[in-house]
């Protein structure tokens, strides 16, 4: 009697694509698995002396990367794009079409520095990976829970309505993957929870999380508010804006600099935005890199005291993202700070993000 023929399904391959002004970042899981195949980043896009001239060169270089595997472009069924802005309209995992297209073209005001790279991005794999499912996900969906008493500025209330001035927040794939993973490892249900999460790189925000929805968190707009980061201020008087314009005789695109490459831990310490430069610094007697540290974890206190406030229980603090995941010192004193002000003394997880994974699963639901 012949045996019966056991039909092997092939397997599901996701993309996952990140595209900076000048950078792809990519990463190719094999579902259900959830198994990396293979990722890597391609930077100097369209820089002087590259041989990678633009975003369209640079996903096809990633492609001839993924064929070198032996990988068929038939098993890739979807393509998972970062987003940074996804403004009030997008708050959900969403399939690109033509008019998604024109509506990511229209929140350029918002993202100026973002959003055009990451529609460079979508066209560009759109054109070389014509048959896969092409999903956006964005970084603002998390965080459209917001109350709007939260995302409200206190600006005349039209210009929200002409222009769309609001907090949005952003780093919400990463805040929305360790909430997840958070979750697992207290084996309670995220619903159930109260969560501050603070992803701390270059680029730091922090979230309030209840019972597993967004209800707060730092960055506004655009990712320039709140925490003292990498080489952006944070939180500054808005007033300071006009007095540097009149000192300095800077116009608005000077101040933009100044705000967003030359301050935070880099302005303050004049030797680095790199965590680990500023602690050797410190090591060696720089003052300045000392003052930088400081601010530093003040700033981050501040924010997660005020979250605690709001959300009347927490659970745990998450720390993500090189620096939370590094440095003991900033998990210490926050936690230190926490055990002596709150009632409870909530736990204290530190759980490296993947946002890339976070992108492939929502992308897979769209194709599994």
């Amino acid at each position: 009697m012949a045996k019966k023929r056991i039909k092997r399904n092939n397997p599901i391959h996701i993309l996952t694509v990140n595209c900076g002004s000048s950078s792809v970042k990519y990463k190719l899981f094999s579902f259900p698995e959830e198994k990396v195949i293979t990722n890597g980043l391609i930077e100097q896009i369209g820089e002087e002396g590259s041989s990678v001239k633009n975003h369209h060169q640079a996903i096809e270089l990633v492609i001839d990367r993924i064929l070198s595997l032996g990988v068929s472009l038939d098993d890739i069924k979807a393509v998972g794009h970062r987003v940074v802005h996804g403004g009030e309209k997008f708050v959900e995992p969403t399939i690109i079409t033509d008019e998604v297209i024109e509506q990511i073209r229209a929140l350029f005001d918002l993202a100026p520095l973002h959003n055009p790279a990451n529609l460079e991005g979508i066209i560009a794999t759109s054109k070389v990976l014509s048959s896969a499912v092409q999903v956006a996900v964005f970084d603002t969906a998390f965080h459209s829970t917001l109350p709007n008493y939260a995302y409200i500025y206190a600006l005349p209330y039209r210009y929200y309505e002409k222009y769309g001035v609001r907090r949005y927040g952003f780093h919400g794939t990463s805040h929305k993957y360790v909430a997840i993973t958070a979750s697992e490892k207290l084996k309670k249900p995220l619903s159930k929870l109260n969560l501050i999460t603070c992803h701390l790189g270059n680029g730091c925000s922090v979230t309030a999380i209840k019972n597993g929805v967004s209800v707060d968190t730092s960055m506004g707009m655009t990712p320039l508010e709140g925490l003292v980061m990498g080489t952006r201020s944070g939180d500054i008087d808005p007033a300071l804006i006009f007095f540097l314009q009149e000192k300095e005789s800077l116009c608005p695109k000077d101040v933009d600099k100044i705000l967003n490459k030359e301050s935070g831990l880099k302005g303050i310490s004049g030797v680095s935005n790199d965590f680990r430069d500023l602690l050797k610094a410190r090591e060696q007697g720089n003052q300045r890199a000392g003052l930088a540290i400081e601010v530093f974890k003040y700033r981050l206190l501040k924010y997660v005291g005020a979250y605690a406030m709001a959300l009347g229980r927490v659970d745990a603090i998450v720390f993500t993202g090189g620096i939370g995941e590094h440095v003991k010192e900033i998990r210490d004193y926050v936690a230190k700070a926490a055990k002596k002000v709150l009632k409870q003394s909530p736990k204290i997880l530190v759980i490296p993000t993947d946002e890339e994974l976070m992108i492939a699963r929502q992308s897979y639901k769209f194709v599994k």
